[in-house]
């Protein structure tokens, strides 16, 4: 079985939520979505907290978040160990990995296609750590947490 991903939106990123989803489970992922379930109108960080809580506990591996903007990555990015990057396009999303781990991206369903968030999940998944000075700079930003 492949990883588990936590998944969570807002009001605002609800059509790309299940879009991305339904792709992630197609690959064989394992999603655990955390909502919200409708575009009716809902305060984001009710259902990113819980996604970034499980990522940061490391029981999902990697989180997905849809809204707006992408900007609720800021409640993700409140919880140690989380590394939350908005992205926009394929290149934010290859370098959020290569050379930041981001363990969590944010999507703004306002500023991109669903074709280009579709795209942009693929590359993110794809993507792999590339290490050496990047890890340096994690280890700094870790440190700062404690």
């Amino acid at each position: 079985m492949k990883m588990r991903i936590a998944i969570a939106c807002d009001h605002a990123g609800y059509e790309y939520k299940e879009a991305l989803k339904a792709q992630l489970e197609g690959k064989g992922f394992q999603v655990e979505d955390f909502g919200t379930n409708s575009s009716e109108s809902v305060d984001y960080s009710d259902f990113v907290r819980p996604a970034a809580n499980l990522v940061a506990a490391g029981a999902n591996p990697r989180g997905i978040i849809v809204g707006g903007s992408g900007n609720e990555a800021i409640v993700a990015n409140r919880f140690p160990g989380v590394r939350c990057a908005v992205v926009w396009n394929e290149q934010t999303a290859l370098l959020s990995k290569e050379h930041g781990d981001c363990n969590m991206i944010a999507i703004g369903q306002r500023m991109v296609s669903k074709e280009e968030a579709l795209s942009i999940l693929d590359t993110w998944l794809a993507a792999k750590f590339k290490e050496g000075r990047h890890q340096r700079r994690i280890d700094k930003i870790d440190a700062g947490e404690k």
